[in-house]
């Protein structure tokens, strides 16, 4: 079975484990190599951004160190055992940014890459290279080799009364901790990128296709913004079910609640669904999976209410099998 899953953040990251882990596969690091089942994760690069030189890419990052088994277990991002004297020593310096952390271990990782696209390679290239490193079991592929960032719109009071600037979404996520209010978000680059070919036919050659409980404005959200992967959704062949990041009006992980008003979208997992849609009314789900005590209606799709707390891998296991139940996709 081909399983193709659109990721982003430490809660893409986990949902991943839980993917392996429904198809049999190793939660970390990689399957054998006779395995039945093949996961492709489109990851965001939404998030991604030049620090101190480096070209930074969280979000895959964290599905690498994930999957890999090199996360740390308690942040949920990073490296595990990191140490900090590279950021000492900027801070001591005055190096902006200094609202943004980079350990030690984890620069290896900038480095290699930033060496990698300056020198002309790709970056599903780097990518590749990476995973030779980490070894994930799962095909990680960046949505696009373009460069697609999303920055937010906010007030500028220095500047005039009704004026505004847009700051970088790691900006207003990390540093202002999303409370800084918020008018709209912009995906910088979007309108001269293409989808990445092989993220086409990794959809269209699926047997189911998931969308992962992540963010659904600044992670599934900006992977949409890439001209080419919405369309790539909606001629699927197979089934497209998504989970619902909305447990009781709260998000689980990432702050969704922060972003979802900005958008115009309630903070429920009727909300996000209708946000998406359903394929048989013009959006993008045959399925939406919301959480035991949830409810939801969205035209056009089938909905059915599981547990979706990603508690440990076994849990995030049975999610998995929900989703590709609903994509009529039985396993184990």
């Amino acid at each position: 079975m081909r399983v193709t899953v659109l990721a982003g953040g430490v809660g893409g990251a986990r949902f991943l484990l839980g993917v392996k882990a429904a198809l049999g596969l190793p939660a970390v690091g990689p399957g054998p190599d006779d395995a039945p089942h093949e996961v492709t994760a489109v990851v965001n690069v939404g998030d991604d951004a030049w620090m101190h030189g480096l070209r930074i890419t969280p979000d895959i990052d964290s599905c690498l160190y994930t999957l890999g088994g090199g996360i740390d277990p308690e942040r949920g991002w990073g490296r595990a055992g990191e140490t900090w004297a590279v950021r000492d020593e900027l801070t001591a310096y005055g190096a902006e940014p200094s609202w943004f952390a980079l350990g030690d271990r984890d620069i290896a990782t900038h480095l290699v890459r930033t060496r990698m696209l300056r020198a002309g390679y790709r970056l599903s290239d780097v990518v590749e290279a990476l995973c030779h490193r980490w070894r994930p079991g799962v095909t990680l592929l960046p949505g696009t080799d373009d460069r697609v960032e999303t920055h937010v719109v906010v007030d500028d009071p220095a500047t005039g009364p009704q004026a505004q600037k847009a700051i970088h979404f790691q900006e207003w996520w990390v540093r202002h901790r999303a409370e800084l209010p918020a008018h709209r978000f912009v995906a910088v680059g979007a309108d001269e990128a293409t989808v990445l070919p092989a993220v086409r036919e990794a959809i269209a050659g699926a047997d189911a296709v998931l969308l992962a409980p992540s963010n659904p404005v600044v992670s599934i959200g900006a992977l949409l913004e890439i001209p080419g992967l919405r369309d790539a959704l909606q001629t699927s062949p197979a089934r497209v079910v998504g989970l619902s990041p909305i447990v009781a009006g709260r998000a689980v992980r990432g702050m969704a609640d922060a972003c979802l008003p900005v958008i115009g979208v309630p903070t429920t997992a009727e909300g996000v669904g209708r946000h998406y849609g359903g394929r048989a009314e013009g959006g993008l789900l045959d399925g939406w999976l919301v959480h035991t005590g949830d409810a939801a209606h969205v035209p056009g799709a089938e909905v059915r209410a599981v547990p979706l707390l990603m508690s440990d891998v076994d849990a995030t296991a049975a999610m998995a099998r929900a989703a590709l139940d609903l994509c009529g996709t039985r396993v184990g």
